[in-house]
């Protein structure tokens, strides 16, 4: 008894920092199981990627495509935090892709990048 009330800030300061971060980890890991699947679509030229962002508007979300990985994100002083990355499975050609954001609705078309062949042919002596 005399231990508990004599020393308690020190109990208290071990475990407080590990308390935190499993709470957090916890309070991650449940937002992002309430975010709902994207709409995922494919067509010969391109995928079609449907995600809801409420909150976020155009200029607060950044998007980066490289090679079959397209990363959305929303910038600092967003009001809402948002981060996910998809690879898709085959490279994306970032200059015909389009993005549009209405009603809080993101909708990608992101076109497929026409593979070229390398290959070349040589003589047999």
């Amino acid at each position: 008894m005399m231990f508990a009330t004599a020393h308690p800030a020190f109990r208290r300061n071990a475990y407080a920092p590990a308390g935190r971060a499993l709470e957090r980890f916890l309070s991650n890991a449940a937002l992002e199981s309430r975010q709902p699947a994207p709409q995922y679509k494919q067509d010969e030229t391109a995928f079609h990627l449907s995600l809801d962002v409420p909150g976020i508007a155009r200029d607060q979300l950044s998007i980066s495509i490289e090679g079959a990985v397209v990363r959305i994100s929303s910038r600092e002083g967003a009001p809402r935090q948002y981060r996910v990355a998809y690879e898709l499975p085959q490279d994306i050609e970032p200059t015909l892709s389009e993005a549009k954001l209405e009603n809080g609705v993101l909708t990608l078309k992101l076109t497929k990048k026409i593979p070229v062949s390398n290959a070349a042919e040589i003589t047999i002596q």
